[in-house]
């Protein structure tokens, strides 16, 4: 059974962190993707928010399983002008978010193309949620739930409906998304019979290996990333 739990707000400078995991938020401009972050890393919500240029992302450091977990979640812009960022922004990431507006039909069906662009991208072990946002208006509904739910099962994907403003299910698919991609690495430690090290000397040095991808002579292709 896994637990988890969060970390304090400020944190314990001092705690060993045993994982970091890079995850990516991908989908159209305005289907509310900062909305989301903000709302799970500050349980903040921006009536104002402008559109976002470039890349930022925030961190929050959970406790799943007793293993200190440092979530690296990375948010762009959905227009096309700022598509170059991708081959950076996928690096290393083991998991990513595919937000649609449940009121904007268009968003949803681009679903396909930003699939097709992460899986162009990324590790093929990524594990990737569908997220439907917008759920606190439910009479403006444009995507039929059930509609989402087939092309998650077809693609493979989980699938959960949010609402960033009335906070509803945000913290829930973070912490799906973090304890699945955990529950892999885990059981990857565990077939390679770690010998207990696993990613606690992490922020001095050592490295997380991200499932199905290979150390080259530069180094750690698909590094997790730490600050």
């Amino acid at each position: 059974e896994i637990v988890f739990r969060m970390s304090n707000l400020y944190g314990d400078y001092s705690q060993k962190i045993d994982y970091v995991f890079k995850v990516v938020l991908i989908g159209d401009s305005a289907v509310g993707k900062t909305q989301l972050l903000a709302r799970f890393s500050r349980n903040e919500f921006s009536f104002d928010s402008k559109a976002t240029i470039g890349v930022e992302f925030q961190t929050k450091t959970l406790i799943i399983d007793n293993k200190t977990i440092k979530s690296q979640i990375w948010d762009t812009a959905g227009q096309e002008r700022y598509r170059a960022v991708t081959s950076a922004y996928y690096r290393g990431a083991v998991g990513a978010m595919l937000v649609y507006d449940m009121t904007k039909r268009q968003s949803f069906d681009h679903m396909v193309r930003w699939l097709e662009e992460l899986r162009g991208h990324a590790d093929q072990s990524i594990v990737v949620m569908l997220i439907g946002n917008k759920s606190d208006l439910a009479s403006l509904r444009a995507v039929p739930m059930e509609d989402a739910e087939e092309f998650a099962q077809r693609e493979n994907l989980f699938f959960m409906e949010t609402s960033a403003l009335e906070s509803t299910n945000v913290e829930t698919c973070f912490l799906t998304i973090l304890t699945e991609i955990y529950r892999i690495h885990a059981k990857k430690s565990l077939s390679a019979n770690d010998d207990d090290n696993g990613g606690s000397g992490l922020l001095k040095g050592s490295r997380i290996i991200v499932p199905n991808q290979e150390i080259d002579n530069g180094g750690n292709k698909g590094c997790c990333f730490s600050s």
